[in-house]
C-alpha cells in the first residue's frame, strides 16, 4: 500500500466496510462508491476526517471528496477492499430515473475523459501551429500526423465507449469493443459499402434494408450505448442456457451475431435519430436566447457539479464535438471555475483563521487548473457568501461569453489549459483571446466582490484530543479490558483483516458477558450506526477499535444497544454497548471481539496480557512508548 493506507482503511470502515461496497471508481477529486446500503455509512465521521473534504450522496453514488490526490487514495482503497464480490442484483441502479441516468452517464464517460481532453489539446496544438506557421504547415505531413493523433480517438470513439458501457452494464467489455468495431468498420465510415450497393437497392441484411448515417457511426455515442445495453442483457441470458464446456466461445459468438445485425437494422438508426433530436433541442434552446441560456447555465453550473449532475450535459457537448460541430455548452464550466478561484483567493487573503487559510491555498492553486471541488466543499460553500458570489459572477460572464459567440471546437482540458479548445480548426485564435479576457475578468470579479462583501470569518478552534485531555507523555499506557471472557491471539480471529494485523496490533476476546465498557478515560471517536463497533481515543492518545463479532454489520443493529454517542467523553468503566451473545450466535455469526490499537505505528510495541481469561478493567494491552520495565504483559 501507499502513503494513504491509514486514510483508505478509515474510509472503507466508515462507508460500512468492504461488505457494504459494491463498486468504487474515481473522478478528478472524488471516490464514487456504490453501496449496498448508504444508511450504514458513517457520513458525519467521514466529513470530519482529516484527508476528506466532504461527502455527497447523489446520482445513486456515495461520493467521498478527497482532492487532487484522489488517484493515490483510490489505489490504497482498492488494496484495502481487495476483490469485491458483486452480483447483478448489487449492480442494479438505484434511485429515481434521473439519478440512474446521471450515474449511468458518469460511469461510461469518466474513464475516457482524460484521453478525450488529451486528444482535444493535441488538436489545439495543431491549431496553434497552423495559426503560427500558415498554409505551408497545414499541407505538411506533420500536420497530418498531429491531425490523426487528435482525431483518431474521436473517429473510433464508439470502440472506447463500447468497452466502458459494456462494463457498466455488467457485460464483457471486449465484446462491447467487438460490436463497436463493426459499427466503425472503414467501409461503413467512408461510405464505400453504401456506394457499392447503391445501384442494387442499397445496403441490406438477409434482404432487410437498412441505412447507415452519411459519416457512418464513427464519432457517435448513443447508438453504441444502446446496443451494448441490449448485448449485456443478451449475454446474461445466454450464459444461463449455454453449457459450461462451450460457454467461453459460444457466448460471445451468439451475443455478437445477434446484437450487431440488430444494431444496424433497428437500434443504431433509432438512437441516431434520438441523438440528433436531443442535440438539436439543446442548440435550439441556446439559439432561442443564448444570453439567457448562458446566464442560467453559468449560475447553476457549480450547483450541478456539487451533485455530479453536470454529467447530464457533458455528453451532448462530446457528441457535438465528435461530429465536428463547435459547442458553447461547456463555456459555463470554464467561466465558473475561474470565478470560484477568484472567490477562494479573496478568502485566502482575508481570513484570520489559520486552518481555513491552509485549506484555501491548495484549493486556490487547483482552481487554476479547473478542479474546484476542494474550493466548493472546503472553502466557499461552508462560508456561503463566496459560493453564491462566484455563482452570480459565473452567470453574468457566461452570458457575456455567449453574447461574444465564444465556442469550443475541440474537447480541451480544464482551467488555464482549456483555452486551446477555443481556437478554430483553421487556427483562428480570436475566440481563445476573448475567452482569456472573460476568464481573467471572472477571477478578478470573484476576488473583488468576495473581498468587499466579506464572509463570516469565525476562527474556530476545534480542540484536538491532545488539547481536550491535556495529554501527558508517559513511557507506557495500560488499556483495560472492555469485556469479560476468554483472551485469544489476534491471529486466531476468523477475519483476515484482523488476524493478519492489517488494522493494527491487539487481541481478541470470546465474551461471556454481553457488555462493553470503556477501557480508559477518553472520548468516543466513532460509533457505527449498526452499533457493532466503537472507536475511542484515550487521554494519552491511544486509538482503540472494539469490533463486536465478525461480519455482524449485516445484522444492521439487531441485538445491539448503545449507551454513548459520538464525541462523548467517557471514564474508565462507563457502559458503552450491550449485545445479545446467544442471539448473535444463533443468527450464524461469530462473537469474537477484536480489540485493535489502530495507531499501532505510533508505538514501539503493543503488548498483550498473558491471562487466558479476563474480567472488565483488568489490564489487557500495554502500549509502549519507550524502553520500560515493569511490564504486565507479554509481546504479541
Amino acid at each position: 500500500m501507499g502513503k494513504y493506507e491509514a486514510l483508505a482503511k478509515d474510509i472503507v470502515a466508515n462507508v460500512g466496510g468492504k461488505e457494504n461496497v459494491i463498486s468504487v471508481i474515481n473522478c478528478i477529486t472524488r471516490l464514487r462508491f456504490k453501496l449496498r446500503d448508504e444508511k450504514k455509512a458513517n457520513t458525519d465521521v467521514l466529513k470530519k476526517m482529516d484527508g476528506v473534504v466532504t461527502v455527497m450522496q447523489s446520482g445513486g453514488q456515495y461520493q467521498v471528496v478527497i482532492g487532487n490526490h484522489v488517484p493515490e487514495v483510490r489505489a490504497d482503497v482498492d488494496a484495502v477492499l481487495g476483490v469485491l464480490d458483486t452480483s447483478p442484483a448489487d449492480s442494479a441502479q438505484k434511485g429515481n430515473l434521473f439519478d440512474q441516468f446521471v450515474e449511468l452517464i458518469s460511469g461510461i464517460f469518466q474513464p475516457i475523459l482524460a484521453p478525450l481532453a488529451a486528444a482535444g489539446m493535441i488538436k489545439g496544438v495543431n491549431a496553434i501551429l497552423s495559426f503560427a506557421l500558415g498554409q505551408s504547415f497545414q499541407s505538411s505531413a506533420t500536420y497530418a500526423v498531429f491531425n490523426a493523433m487528435g482525431d483518431g480517438l474521436f473517429l473510433f470513439l464508439p470502440i472506447f465507449i463500447g468497452y466502458t458501457s459494456m462494463k457498466k452494464f455488467n457485460g464483457s467489455p471486449f465484446v462491447g469493443m467487438m460490436i463497436a468495431a463493426a459499427l466503425v468498420y472503414p467501409g461503413f465510415v467512408d461510405g464505400t459499402v453504401a456506394k457499392t450497393f447503391a445501384e442494387s437497392g442499397g445496403v441490406s441484411l438477409f434482404g432487410i434494408p437498412f441505412s447507415v448515417p452519411t459519416a457512418g457511426y464513427g464519432s457517435s455515442v448513443m447508438p453504441i450505448i444502446a446496443i451494448t445495453a441490449f448485448a449485456a442483457f443478451l449475454e446474461h441470458q445466454l450464459k444461463k442456457i449455454i453449457p459450461d464446456v462451450v460457454k467461453l466461445f459460444l457466448t460471445p459468438f451468439f451475443t455478437a451475431i445477434i446484437s450487431i445485425p440488430l444494431g444496424f437494422l433497428v437500434i443504431g438508426p433509432v438512437m441516431n435519430l434520438a441523438s440528433d433530436a436531443l442535440g438539436k433541442g439543446l442548440l435550439a434552446l441556446q439559439g432561442f436566447n443564448p444570453i439567457i441560456f448562458g446566464l442560467v447555465l453559468g449560475f447553476a453550473w457549480q450547483v450541478l457539479v456539487m451533485f455530479g449532475l453536470h454529467w447530464a450535459i457533458v455528453p451532448f457537448a462530446i457528441i457535438a464535438l465528435a461530429k465536428g460541430e463547435p459547442t458553447a455548452l461547456l463555456i459555463a464550466a470554464s467561466v465558473a471555475s475561474f470565478a470560484q478561484t477568484g472567490a477562494v483567493g479573496a478568502v485566502m487573503l482575508k481570513t484570520k483563521d489559520k486552518r481555513l487559510r491552509e485549506l484555501a491555498i491548495p484549493a486556490f492553486i487547483s482552481g487554476w487548473f479547473g478542479v474546484t471541488e476542494p474550493a466548493i466543499y472546503g472553502i466557499t460553500l461552508p462560508k456561503k457568501r463566496p459560493f453564491w458570489i462566484s455563482c452570480i459572477v459565473s452567470g453574468i460572464l457566461s452570458a457575456v461569453a455567449m453574447a461574444l459567440g465564444i465556442k469550443a471546437y475541440t474537447m480541451g482540458a480544464l482551467g488555464i489549459f482549456s483555452f486551446t479548445s477555443n481556437i478554430t480548426l483553421t487556427g483562428e485564435v480570436s475566440g481563445a483571446i476573448k475567452m482569456m479576457i472573460v476568464s481573467a475578468v471572472a477571477v478578478i470579479a470573484g476576488f473583488v466582490v468576495t473581498y468587499l462583501v466579506g464572509f463570516e470569518d469565525d476562527v474556530i478552534d476545534n480542540p484536538s484530543p491532545d488539547k481536550k485531555f491535556n495529554k501527558q507523555k508517559t513511557n507506557k499506557e495500560t488499556i483495560g479490558s472492555p469485556l469479560e471472557g476468554k483472551v485469544i491471539p489476534l491471529s486466531q480471529v476468523k477475519d483476515a483483516a484482523f488476524s493478519a494485523g492489517v488494522m493494527g496490533k491487539g487481541a481478541a476476546i470470546e465474551p461471556t458477558l454481553g457488555e462493553v465498557r470503556a477501557p480508559f478515560d477518553g472520548m468516543i471517536m466513532i460509533l457505527f450506526p449498526t452499533k457493532h463497533a466503537v472507536g475511542l481515543i484515550s487521554s494519552e492518545g491511544t486509538e482503540l477499535l472494539i469490533h463486536i463479532g465478525i461480519d455482524t454489520v449485516q445484522l444492521e443493529g439487531k441485538y445491539f444497544e448503545s449507551f454513548v454517542k459520538q464525541g462523548q467523553s467517557v471514564k474508565k468503566g462507563d457502559l458503552l454497548l450491550k449485545f445479545d451473545i446467544e442471539r448473535i450466535q444463533n443468527a450464524g455469526y461469530s462473537t469474537q471481539v477484536p480489540i485493535i490499537v489502530t495507531n499501532t505505528q505510533d508505538y514501539m510495541d503493543i503488548l498483550v496480557t498473558n491471562q487466558s481469561t479476563i474480567h472488565q478493567n483488568e489490564v489487557l494491552l500495554t502500549a509502549v512508548n519507550a524502553q520500560t520495565t515493569e511490564l504486565v504483559a507479554n509481546p504479541v
